[in-house]
C-alpha cells in the first residue's frame, strides 16, 4: 500500500540526496517518478515534493517530455547546508572538508577582525561563555557538549562581523563542524592548543583588537587543516 507522511519525505529526500551526492545518480541520468514511488512506497505527491526540494538545491532539474534530470557536480548549490551534510557522508568526504576548511580560512579571520571592531557587549559575554563551554568539555571524550559550544561562538563571530554574508555563513560552519565530529575526523579530546586559541580570541574580540583577533583565527584554521592531514589525509 502507498504511504505518505512527512517521515517518509525526509527518508526519500536523504535517501535521494545522499545517492546523488554520492554518484549513485551520475550527471544526466534520468529519475522516473513512478519508479521512484514505486521503490519508496510512497504517492506521487511525496515524490514530486521531494523533486522540488532537490530542485531548489540545483542537484537536478525537472523538463517535459524528458522527466527529472540529475545534474553535474558545478551546478549543486554546495552552501545549502543539507548539501553538505550529504557530500561529507560519502567517500569524497576528505576532499570536501578540506574544501570547506580552505573556506573557512579564507573567510573567519576577516569576521573575526570585524568582530572585534563591531561586537556588542552581549556578543562579547556570549564568546566567552562559549569558549569557557569549550575548555569545560574539552576533556573526558565529550565531544557532543564540545561541539555545540564551538558551533555557537563560531555563529557569534560570524554574526559580531557586521556583515549580513558572513553571517548566512554560519550553517555551513556549522554542518562542517558537526561534520568532522560525526564522522570522526576529530581526536577524541580537541586539541588543546586549538581550545587555547579560542579562548584567547574571545578575549581579543572583547578587547577590540582586531589585528590580534583576525591572527588567532587563521591560527585556528591552520590547526583545522592540519588535523585533516593527520587524519582525513
Amino acid at each position: 500500500m502507498t504511504t505518505q507522511g512527512p517521515g517518509l519525505h525526509t527518508h526519500v529526500l536523504d535517501t535521494l540526496g545522499l545517492e546523488i551526492a554520492a554518484g549513485e545518480h551520475p550527471p544526466g541520468q534520468v529519475l522516473r517518478t513512478d519508479e521512484l514511488a514505486q521503490r519508496f512506497d510512497v504517492s506521487r505527491t511525496v515524490v514530486r515534493e521531494v523533486i522540488r526540494v532537490l530542485e531548489s538545491m540545483h542537484l537536478v532539474e525537472s523538463r517535459r517530455r524528458v522527466g527529472v534530470t540529475v545534474r553535474p557536480t558545478e551546478a549543486w548549490n554546495v552552501y545549502d547546508p543539507q548539501v553538505i551534510r550529504w557530500r561529507l557522508a560519502g567517500a569524497d568526504r576528505p576532499r570536501q572538508l578540506r574544501s570547506l576548511t580552505v573556506l573557512r580560512s579564507a573567510i573567519e579571520p576577516v569576521a573575526a577582525g570585524l568582530a572585534a571592531r563591531n561586537a556588542t557587549p552581549e556578543q562579547c559575554a556570549a564568546l566567552t561563555a562559549c569558549a569557557l563551554g569549550m575548555v569545560a568539555t574539552s576533556r573526558g571524550q565529550q565531544l557532543e557538549g564540545y561541539l555545540e559550544h564551538d558551533i555557537a561562538f563560531h555563529r557569534i563571530v560570524l554574526n559580531a562581523s557586521g556583515n549580513e554574508m558572513f553571517a548566512r555563513l554560519g550553517d555551513v560552519v556549522a554542518e562542517v563542524l558537526a561534520g568532522r565530529t560525526h564522522h570522526q575526523v576529530m581526536f577524541e579530546d580537541p586539541d588543546p592548543a586549538a581550545v587555547t586559541l579560542h579562548v584567547r580570541l574571545a578575549e581579543a574580540v572583547r578587547e577590540g583588537d582586531a589585528v590580534e583577533a583576525e591572527r588567532l583565527t587563521k591560527e585556528i584554521a591552520v590547526g583545522a587543516l592540519h588535523e585533516l592531514d593527520v587524519l582525513a589525509p
